[in-house]
């Protein structure tokens, strides 16, 4: 997640402070993601440098406020139309770790996977619970839910096709003399 286009966007319709850039973008994404405010002001120097935004006040009493420029403003449209590349896998410490468990031989690789298991299907109830709370207003936040069930509802398949290949595996390992988990 690129903290940078996210600090941009919200620069959209105007003027902000730091503090208010990063409890707005806390609020639209449901605090899914939370800033920590020197990771605001850090990323705020660099869209300064970059003459992505410019800095006003900021004098004896006044907070800075930010103000994004024309090149800022053409960056974020440019990110909204460009599509995230889909080619790529992204790293996933859970895949890594169940694939480093098989091709080292670890044992109880059908543990690992449920206890991951357990811990997604509880996360999922929890967000469909927040879901239900939402009120119709707060769209942004039902789309951040929304995805993140659609992903642990793919975790939660892809656990399952695991542990059916390795049983599958194991059934043909042990009827052949081969190693099984």
């Amino acid at each position: 997640m690129s903290i940078r286009n996210g600090l941009l966007s919200l620069l959209v319709d105007g003027p902000k402070y730091g503090f208010q850039l990063k409890k707005e973008f806390e609020e639209a994404t449901g605090s899914f993601w939370p800033l920590n405010v020197g990771q605001v002001y850090t990323t705020l120097s660099r869209l300064v440098r970059d003459e992505m935004v410019t800095e006003e006040g900021g004098g004896d009493d006044t907070q800075k406020s930010y103000r994004l420029t024309e090149r800022g403003r053409d960056d974020v449209r440019a990110w909204f139309s460009t599509p995230r590349s889909a080619d790529t896998l992204e790293r996933d410490e859970l895949t890594i770790k169940v694939a480093l468990a098989i091709a080292t031989g670890q044992p109880h690789v059908i543990d690992l996977l449920q206890a991951q298991r357990t811990e997604a299907t509880g996360v999922l109830q929890s967000l469909t619970r927040r879901k239900a709370r939402l009120e119709p207003a707060d769209l942004s936040q039902a789309i951040v839910l929304d995805a993140a069930v659609a992903r642990l509802d793919g975790e939660l398949r892809w656990l399952d096709l695991c542990e059916a290949r390795l049983r599958q595996t194991n059934t043909h390992n042990s009827t052949s003399g081969g190693r099984t988990q």
